[in-house]
């Protein structure tokens, strides 16, 4: 098995409870790790025997651009369409970081990380 990942994916969007979350958007920052057989891949160089992550990155970004309140109901979302796209993984981890969430303070992120198939159990 190999992981195949994209760290630090950055949106704007419009995710959240809150009103003026849904109306002036915020920052995120998505990780997305895939675990698959890519031994074919490191033999014959091709990219149809691994995880492209071009299209990880497509997804995510997709789903960024579609409001929900919350993250975990994001990252499942996400999640669904990486296994639809793959749907021999092994593990999907998908986490979500919003900066500065609105809460009367200093915050640095909220942060969500939902596990396939661990949080589907």
């Amino acid at each position: 098995m190999g992981k195949v990942s994209l760290e630090g994916i950055e949106f704007h969007a419009y995710h959240g409870v809150f009103s003026e979350e849904t109306k002036l958007g915020n920052r995120f920052t998505v990780d997305i790790h895939v675990e698959t057989d890519f031994r074919k891949a490191m033999l014959d160089d091709d990219l149809r025997s691994t995880v492209d992550y071009a299209k990880l990155y497509k997804i995510a970004k997709a789903h960024m651009l579609e409001p929900v309140k919350l993250l975990e109901h994001l990252a499942h979302l996400m999640i669904e369409d990486i296994n639809k796209e793959y749907p021999d993984l092994k593990s999907v981890i998908v986490t979500i970081k919003k900066h500065n969430p609105a809460l009367g303070g200093v915050v640095n992120f909220s942060v969500v990380t939902v596990t396939y198939p661990e949080d589907y159990v």
